[in-house]
């Protein structure tokens, strides 16, 4: 049998591609384990999982910015390469698979030390600190970003990221039926709720006149974002968050507005979603989301709005233009050769493993 340590935490984003693999990992007869943090959200995420076995390591938090605990973290750091060495010296996997994020750096290094082939992913065009310090140890950099691949060296690879395969399976009719549309009357989904919900919530709920006029629109306004005020709106459903209802969602929907994250981009193509990104702005973020929705734009596979560009005239303008032009992006998405990378990543950890 053969074995495998994932690791990969701090956000969401560095946890479910892992949990894209796990269950292919898993019906393959792979041996699974999760080196992550304790009381952490990839522990939340995986530590329940029927076939997989977590395990706990000291981490400190890996900042660009000056911080008084700067000067006490590389000390966890240490501990957690300790305690990763320990551990893979133990298990004994055939590879270790490194999704980035603070956690992977001590597994990574603890791999290294007992001579275990690595993998690892980037999500964004520009590699995360995590990654910069782990990738000279990696067999292969596998890239959701061809850009990053090039920038990469001889070790990146453009594989795309795992999709989970429950995301693709939703039924239009049952989420038709779900979020009281009617079919044949285009709908809109907006998702971003988690990532600076307020200017998107704003600018589409002062657009929703006019949308309203030619779409449904399906708004994910994030938690403790709800509009009492909006409830009975013709042509208007608002959902908090949605969690197994997300994939009958997106099968209804027939256009995006979402935030320009990695993970929802690959989504947005492997379900080939006309989209409009509006990526959270520089200043609140490292500038990540920018640069990956202009990668998008460039390849014609997504429209963009900046959101110091938006207003609720500016929005309806541009739905109004990605939906009229969706025939382009549905080619575009079409000839896209890594919409799910999925197959392409299981492709080099079984190769590193020598399976």
């Amino acid at each position: 049998m053969k074995r495998i340590i994932l690791t990969g935490g701090g956000t969401a984003g560095h946890v479910t591609p892992n949990l894209a693999l796990i269950p292919r990992l898993l019906e393959d007869g792979w041996d699974v384990h999760y080196v992550g943090e304790a009381n952490s959200v990839e522990q939340r995420l995986t530590a329940s999982i029927p076939g997989v076995t977590y395990h706990a390591v000291s981490c400190g938090k890996l900042r660009r910015y000056f911080d008084v605990k700067n000067f006490s973290d590389p000390f966890k750091v240490i501990r957690g390469v300790d305690q990763a060495r320990r551990l893979v010296h133990k298990l004994k996997p055939d590879v270790v698979f490194s999704k980035g994020g603070f956690v992977s750096v001590p597994v990574v290094y603890g791999a290294k030390l007992n001579h275990v082939p690595i993998v690892c992913h980037e999500s964004d065009m520009t590699p995360g600190l995590a990654n910069k310090l782990t990738a000279p140890f990696a067999t292969v950099m596998c890239c959701t970003f061809p850009e990053a691949a090039k920038l990469a060296g001889p070790k990146g690879l453009y594989t795309g990221t795992p999709i989970r395969p429950e995301i693709l399976k939703g039924d239009r009719a049952q989420g038709l039926k779900r979020f009281g549309f009617k079919d044949g009357i285009p709908v809109i989904m907006i998702t971003g709720g988690s990532s600076g919900a307020v200017a998107i919530n704003e600018a589409v709920r002062g657009a929703l006149p006019k949308l309203t006029e030619c779409f449904q629109v399906l708004h994910l306004c994030g938690p403790g974002n709800f509009n009492a005020s909006l409830e009975g709106t013709r042509r208007y459903t608002q959902c908090e968050y949605l969690d197994a209802e997300m994939a009958d969602a997106y099968a209804c929907a027939d256009m995006l507005i979402s935030r320009a994250g990695s993970n929802t981009l690959c989504e947005i193509v492997a379900l080939r979603k006309p989209a409009l990104l509006i990526p959270y702005p520089k200043g609140a973020s490292r500038g990540d989301q920018i640069i990956n929705a202009q990668s998008f734009v460039d390849r014609g596979l997504a429209y963009q709005l900046m959101q110091e560009n938006m207003t609720p005239d500016s929005l309806y303008e541009a739905v109004v233009k990605v939906y009229a032009n969706r025939g382009a992006l549905y080619e575009a998405m079409d000839h896209e050769p890594a919409g799910n990378g999925l197959e392409n990543v299981l492709r080099e950890i079984y190769k590193a493993a020598g399976k």
